[in-house]
């Protein structure tokens, strides 16, 4: 009989031909476990998912719920379906004024996807400013907007109009004109390495399209639910999106998305021609409980007040000759070594003493470190002994 890791290479598409093969039975809190009962720190969150670790009781239960009273209705947007109401009613409540509009899909790649759309039928403009070493997703249209030509070139052509400036050089948004339909922006560039802006930069941003009547897209895909220290990423610099983009945690655990705009903005999508973005699963009613379940926690239990004393303790830890720079904001944090040869010895190193880390798409000689937010303060010392103890072994 095969086993189950050779039937995942034989029978599931592979992305890469070395994956990490790791086999987990389960998941609880910030560890996973596997076969053999062996726990490992999940430093990573699943890529900005698990902000409440993995399995919180109190989402398992609002998804056990929603269960028993129904899952797919219909498709997106004709009928009223509780969970929708409730996770956007409470979206609403926790956002800007201007804010008013929820459209959810399946993932951030899909609401990129729903905004660009959006952008370019509300303004009726065609030009479109995005950022180099950005990310977006990758599907065709946020391929598009990618800043990162040896992950596209094979897939071209893509959008026309998409024009890349640099992130973080005011200089550059002499390029934002009134032809341009949006900029799009990760709040804090994620694969990049957490590229962090200045204040003064995403003001001028802000400014800038308001005076061309450019839309401003923020995406904080990875950014948002007290990642940064602040349940949302742009709460840091004093401005407010015209559309936000949503996913990741967003689920608590389960495939969400959102693309978040006003009223005004959204109603474009209604009319000529109508049904202007569709989608079929988009807020599944059980993702929707998960997620409104996880923001509940969130915020009950102020778990965002502890993010900026676990990114100071991160920082006093991880202090070692080989690591060149920690760059980041709450608990997105990139720690940067020299090469990518020596920054995937440590993390598979990591990997074999309990501590999962990765490196990012746009930064290949930086460690993520993610971790759900509900991490200890023992837990991250534990991690970082880890991480140093695989430092100091491939040096």
């Amino acid at each position: 009989m095969p086993t189950l890791r050779q039937l995942f290479l034989a029978n599931n598409a592979q992305t890469t031909d070395f994956p990490l093969l790791l086999e987990f039975e389960r998941a609880e809190g910030v560890y996973m476990f596997d076969k053999q009962g062996r726990a490992f720190i999940d430093l990573i969150s699943g890529i900005g998912v698990s902000n409440l670790g993995h399995s919180h009781p109190y989402v398992i239960n609002a998804i056990k719920e929603q269960l028993d009273k129904y899952m797919h209705l219909m498709v997106y947007g004709e009928y009223v379906q509780t969970p929708q109401v409730r996770y956007a009613e409470k979206l609403i409540s926790i956002l800007p004024e201007s804010l008013q509009s929820v459209y959810f899909t399946n993932s951030g790649a899909e609401a990129v996807e729903g905004a660009l759309k959006l952008a370019k039928r509300f303004t009726g403009r065609r030009q479109i400013i995005a950022f180099h070493h950005s990310y977006h997703g990758s599907t065709h249209g946020a391929l598009s907007v990618m800043g990162n030509e040896e992950f596209k070139q094979a897939y071209r052509p893509l959008l026309p109009g998409v024009n890349f400036i640099q992130f973080n050089q005011v200089a550059d948004l002499d390029q934002v004109n009134d032809q341009t339909a949006c900029v799009i922006v990760e709040t804090v560039q994620g694969e990049a390495g957490i590229q962090v802006p200045d204040i003064t930069y995403m003001q001028a941003l802000r400014n800038r399209c308001d005076e061309t009547g450019t839309l401003l897209i923020l995406d904080e895909i990875q950014a948002a639910f007290g990642r940064t220290g602040k349940l949302f990423a742009f709460e840091h610099f004093g401005i407010v999106p015209d559309i936000l983009l949503l996913a990741k945690a967003m689920g608590g655990g389960m495939p969400l998305g959102a693309f978040i705009a006003s009223h005004h903005i959204m109603s474009a999508l209604k009319e000529n021609p109508i049904l202007g973005h569709l989608t079929t699963f988009g807020g599944h009613p059980v993702c929707c409980s998960a997620g409104l379940a996880a923001l509940e926690v969130l915020i009950n239990e102020n778990l965002i007040a502890t993010v900026a004393e676990k990114d100071a303790l991160f920082r006093k830890l991880l202090v070692h000759p080989q690591i060149k720079a920690i760059r980041g904001k709450g608990l997105m944090l990139a720690v940067e070594f020299e090469s990518f040869e020596l920054n995937k010895k440590i993390i598979d190193r990591c990997i074999e003493n309990g501590v999962i880390t990765d490196w990012f798409l746009h930064c290949s000689n930086a460690m993520r470190i993610a971790p759900p937010l509900i991490i200890t303060p023992a837990q991250i010392e534990q991690a970082c002994e880890v991480v140093l103890e695989a430092i100091q072994y491939c040096c």
